[in-house]
C-alpha cells in the first residue's frame, strides 16, 4: 500500500475513534449529567412555555433503568439515590408505569402519606387551603381561539412560592375527591390548572418514584 493510502486509511481509523468518543461522551453526559429537554404542551404555563428547551438533571434523585437511552441501563432498582427524594414545589420529569414512552413535566404537589383535594379551584393539603392570591388577567390560546384567563400566585406548605393559571373555578379538575398519596408515590400537578393531565386524572394518578 502507498504511503498516500496508508495515510488516508489512517485519517479514516482516527475519525470512526473520535466518533466512538465523542458517541461516548455525548451519551454519558445524557445519562448521567442532563439531558436537553422540549417542553411539548402547555400543562406548565405560565412557567414554561410551549417550545421552551431546558436541562433536565439526571442525577437529583438518583439513577434507574430508564436514564439510559430506550431504557436499556443495567439497572433494575432505583441507585445512588441517597436521601434525595422529590421535593414539594420542584418541577420533576417523570414517566409512567403504563407508558415509559412518554415523558411528563409537572410539579410536585403532595408527598407519600399527604392528603390531597381541589375544592372550587383551591388547592388542599393536608386539609388545609394552599394559599393562592390574584396577580392579573391573561389570555391564553386554545383550539378553538383564545380563552381568558386569571393568574395566581400560590404558596405551598413550607414556602415554595410559584404562578399558576387558571380558567375558572369550575373545571373538570376543580373539584375532587381527597386523594392520600401511598408510600413511594407523589402527587403532581401542571401550573396551568385547567388544562393540564395529571395526578387529578385517573389516567395518570399517583407517580411511583421507582418503575420496574
Amino acid at each position: 500500500m502507498s504511503t498516500q493510502k496508508q495515510t488516508a486509511v489512517s485519517g479514516i481509523i482516527d475519525l470512526v475513534k473520535t466518533l466512538l468518543i465523542a458517541g461516548v461522551i455525548a451519551v454519558g453526559f445524557r445519562s448521567f449529567v442532563a439531558e436537553p429537554f422540549n417542553i411539548p404542551s402547555g400543562s406548565m404555563i405560565p412557567t414554561l412555555l410551549v417550545g421552551d428547551y431546558l436541562f433536565v438533571t439526571k442525577y437529583s434523585y438518583g439513577y434507574s433503568r430508564y436514564s439510559f437511552p430506550f431504557g436499556l441501563g443495567p439497572i433494575r432498582d432505583r441507585v445512588f439515590s441517597g436521601e434525595r427524594k422529590p421535593q414539594r414545589g420542584q418541577v420533576a420529569v417523570f414517566r409512567l408505569p403504563s407508558d415509559t414512552s412518554v415523558d411528563y413535566i409537572k410539579r410536585v404537589i403532595g408527598l407519600p402519606g399527604d392528603r390531597i383535594q381541589v375544592r372550587r379551584g383551591l388547592l388542599h393539603i393536608n386539609g388545609q387551603p394552599v394559599e393562592r392570591r390574584m396577580i392579573g388577567n391573561g389570555m391564553h390560546t386554545v383550539s378553538g381561539g383564545e380563552q381568558m384567563t386569571t393568574l395566581y400566585q400560590e404558596t405551598l406548605p413550607e414556602g415554595k412560592i410559584h404562578l399558576i393559571q387558571e380558567v375558572s373555578d369550575q373545571q373538570i379538575f376543580d373539584n375532587t375527591p381527597e386523594f392520600v398519596v401511598p408510600a413511594g408515590h407523589y402527587f403532581m400537578m401542571g401550573d396551568n390548572r385547567d388544562n393540564s393531565r395529571d395526578s387529578r386524572s385517573s389516567s395518570v394518578g399517583f407517580v411511583p418514584l421507582k418503575i420496574s
